[in-house]
């Protein structure tokens, strides 16, 4: 309906250690961040193994976050200068960080060329 080029990378199966169902929240939260944050064009779920952890990257284009804001989108109740009129209270994303520690993981994210990626690391049991 959005018009969204929407493109999902090879991935294998793994057992990951957390639970499945805040694992599913937090990668709920980043694709409703990169719909509603995105221009529209392209959103990407990629995956990547390192050491004992599989990494779990939502990208979307379009990303106007300056990039000196970008420590604080995982702070409480901070919303960027990129928000415009979308509503929210900001915390989603520190949420995201709360749920990835508590199953011993971890959240980041980069800008590069007006894209932003956000990475979930999940360990492998």
């Amino acid at each position: 309906m959005l018009q969204t080029e929407f493109h999902v990378d090879d991935y294998s199966d793994c057992l990951l250690q957390g639970d499945p169902d805040r694992a599913v929240e937090v990668l709920q939260n980043l694709m409703e961040n990169a719909i509603k944050y995105g221009d529209g064009k392209r959103i990407a779920l990629t995956f990547a193994e390192e050491d004992d952890c599989t990494l779990l990257s939502v990208s979307n284009t379009g990303c106007t976050l300056r990039q000196s804001e970008l420590p604080h989108i995982f702070d409480s109740f901070w919303r960027g200068s990129n928000v415009g009129s979308h509503s929210g209270s900001g915390l989603g994303l520190y949420i995201c960080r709360q749920l990835m520690h508590k199953m011993h993981g971890d959240i980041f994210a980069d800008i590069r060329d007006g894209t932003i990626t956000v990475t979930a690391v999940f360990r492998h049991i």
